[in-house]
């Protein structure tokens, strides 16, 4: 068991959170994650209050592990914030770690999440917004590096973020960007995050439900190119793209 301030804040063995990547964060894959000690994640933001109730406690009779629920908000998704606090207020009565992403930090999310019980998460790209989480009442921050796949928040590296957002906050910070190793893992923990969030890595577990060639086509490749800047009509903001070429 590796102990840090996050293990010790969620109970967690070790000191990794399996991000919500999309269809593939599915609560096999999260109840493995909780199973094997880290903190499983399952994207939330599709399921109505039944739906979710269900999804979690089947769960809960899976594993004795921590596990949490994830909320996508971008104005895109989600034009006016009370459109989803039914679900805030099912999630946080059934997780250990209610988390959001992609919006400036909102108190009133906050106070959802702390009355029903479980603890507040915010993803974020800057230290500005950080900042902002850790003053609407967050337990927990991700500080999310340009090296992120997916929906990426971040415009810096990450060690240059976590560095700003270390000095800046007082509550446990996650590092995501990039994580895909153990050495990884050692450099943002010596850096003085108190854990990390890992996606991409992820998608390779059994679990995750994954085609079997595009499993083998991701373990096999070489990152070659990164590019930063293109238009998602669909999530709103820029995504950067990670190409691989896989013999």
């Amino acid at each position: 068991m590796l102990k840090t301030r996050f293990t010790d804040l969620t109970g967690c063995k070790v000191p990794i959170q399996q991000a919500a990547i999309g269809g593939l964060a599915r609560p096999q894959l999260a109840t493995a994650v909780s199973e094997a000690g880290g903190l499983g994640m399952v994207y939330a933001g599709s399921f109505d209050p039944n739906q979710m109730t269900e999804v979690f406690e089947d769960m809960r009779r899976r594993t004795s592990g921590v596990f949490g629920a994830n909320f996508l908000i971008p104005e895109a998704f989600v034009s006016d914030l009370n459109e989803i606090h039914e679900q805030v207020e099912t999630a946080s009565k059934l997780v250990k770690v209610v988390e959001f992403f992609y919006r400036q930090p909102d108190p009133s999310l906050i106070d959802l999440v702390h009355k029903g019980g479980a603890l507040a998460s915010w993803q974020v790209g800057s230290n500005e917004e950080a900042v902002a989480a850790a003053e609407a009442g967050c337990d927990m921050i991700v500080a999310q590096g340009v090296e992120a796949g997916g929906h990426v928040r971040g415009k810096v590296s990450l060690l240059t973020l976590l560095s700003q957002v270390l000095d800046s906050v007082k509550v446990p910070v996650l590092a995501a960007g990039g994580i895909g190793s153990g050495r990884a893992l050692a450099a943002v923990l010596a850096a003085g995050a108190s854990g990390v969030r890992v996606g991409t890595r992820f998608i390779a577990a059994t679990e995750a439900g994954a085609h079997p060639e595009y499993v083998k086509a991701l373990i096999a490749g070489e990152r070659r190119t990164l590019l930063l800047q293109r238009p998602s009509q669909r999530a709103g903001p820029t995504r950067p793209i990670e190409f691989f070429a896989s013999a």
